[in-house]
């Protein structure tokens, strides 16, 4: 499958098979991730993969009220939790160099996206998921001072195909030279 295809193609998926993740597909996503680009090449990234029931659960429970991934997170056979070292992305000497401050955000996102997008290239599922209480993950996966939770992904065999959401026509998010000049 080549990048576009991919790109196109992936959809969020909350339900999943029991079917175990190969080991080599688990690997080959988490190369992609590790292939980023990042801030000053920190990679700042860390990714802790859950395979226990019971760490699932608890990670499930940190989820917002009526979060449509709260089921995926527990069927998966995998979960993949994004983290980051702060105080390197948007640093220089120490100092933050930009107006959006700790660039882990972006460098987090950018190689989570690498992430999903080779999964959906080996015909595994994943859905981001961000809406939950950082600080509870944080404790379940016992991140230490300086390293904190951004998102997390299930992983595994899709249980069926998510419809297509449309999306909106470039037209209507392209500018060219200012904004709102088509």
């Amino acid at each position: 499958m080549d990048v576009m295809q991919a790109i196109k193609q992936r959809r969020s998926v909350r339900r999943y098979k029991p079917d175990p993740v190969k080991p080599e597909e688990l690997q080959a996503v988490l190369e992609a991730a590790r292939m980023a680009p990042s801030w000053a090449n920190t990679q700042c990234w860390k990714f802790i993969v859950v395979r226990d029931s019971g760490t699932k659960a608890k990670l499930a429970a940190t989820l917002s009220r009526n979060n449509p991934s709260t089921a995926a997170i527990t069927e998966a056979p995998v979960v993949i939790a994004a983290c980051a070292e702060t105080g390197k992305a948007g640093f220089k000497r120490g100092e933050v160099c930009t107006d959006k401050g700790d660039w882990f955000m972006f460098d987090v996102g950018i190689a989570m996206q690498n992430l999903v997008l080779a999964a959906h290239s080996l015909g595994l599922g994943t859905v981001h998921v961000g809406l939950v209480d950082a600080k509870k993950a944080a404790e379940v996966l016992e991140l230490p001072p300086g390293v904190v939770f951004v998102e997390m992904t299930p992983l595994g065999y899709p249980k069926e195909e998510p419809e297509v959401i449309p999306r909106k026509e470039l037209s209507e998010i392209v500018f060219y030279e200012k904004y709102g000049q088509k």
